[in-house]
């Protein structure tokens, strides 16, 4: 798979999720090969080229929201249409919701 390559707006806006997000006990590490948001050993969001995917639970509103959301779909890490059901990548063009699913990806993992 290639990797998926993020433009530095998105680095930006995934740096000030995380700056934001730290207060909830939010890291960030690597998972997936790619820039991670983590709760203790948990990844609940990761940077994936022009978008974030957030962890959310495939049962969720939240999921259901962000992935009704323009240009949102589900996580295929691999490329090879295996996609994760419990993430959704949600693009730059919504950075402004990414923390709430931020939020609530917190509260998936809990």
């Amino acid at each position: 798979m290639e990797k998926a390559i993020s433009s530095p707006l998105a680095v930006a806006a995934f740096d000030a999720l995380a700056a934001d997000m730290a207060g909830l006990g939010v890291t960030v590490g690597k998972m997936f090969g790619a820039t991670s948001l983590m709760v203790g050993s948990k990844a609940i969001g990761c940077l994936q080229g022009e978008g974030v995917a957030f962890k959310l639970g495939r049962e969720s509103t939240a999921h259901a929201t962000a992935l009704a959301l323009p240009g949102a779909a589900l996580f295929d890490p691999s490329g090879m249409g295996r996609p994760f059901k419990d993430w959704v990548v949600v693009p730059l063009a919504d950075a402004e919701r990414w923390a709430d699913l931020g939020e609530a990806a917190i509260e998936a993992v809990r």
